[in-house]
């Protein structure tokens, strides 16, 4: 049975946008997934409480491939605080992104939107890792 991508996944996948690293990176992320392999590893640069630029390097399939493209360019220019929000808590906030990063990709199917996940994961954890280094040097990492 052939899977079915639309053709924003085909374009994402096949043109992927922001891929690559940031040396000098405010917060990063590595996720993985036991289940497929596929693993996802994501850096953001944060100027003023908002994520400024975002690189990550996948080795997935095309729904990994893709959801980390899209999403990359969805949450460039967005709030620390704008994308916590989206839940009670990071877990609940990747969740929700989840599921904008699937609508902006008209859809996956069901077996490949675990995929979504490992991208909007990522980004959470880098999330985490820039407030960790804030709070660490006692400023505050979310505000808008």
């Amino acid at each position: 049975m052939a899977i079915e991508y639309s053709d924003t996944v085909i374009d994402h996948f096949e043109h992927p946008r922001n891929v690559g690293t940031i040396p000098d990176a405010d917060g990063v992320g590595k996720v993985g997934s036991p289940v497929c392999g596929d693993v996802i590893h994501l850096f953001i640069k944060v100027e003023d409480a908002v994520i400024a630029d975002i690189k990550y390097k996948t080795f997935g399939c095309a729904a990994s491939i893709a959801s980390g493209s899209i999403m990359s360019e969805m949450v460039r220019g967005r709030s620390v605080g704008e994308l916590l929000a989206k839940g009670a808590t990071p877990e609940e906030a990747a969740e929700n992104l989840k599921w904008e990063v699937v609508s902006a990709l008209g859809g996956l199917p069901e077996q490949k939107v675990h995929c979504s996940l490992l991208a909007t994961d990522a980004l959470y954890e880098a999330i985490r890792d820039y407030q960790g280094r804030h709070a660490r040097k006692g400023e505050s990492a979310d505000a808008p």
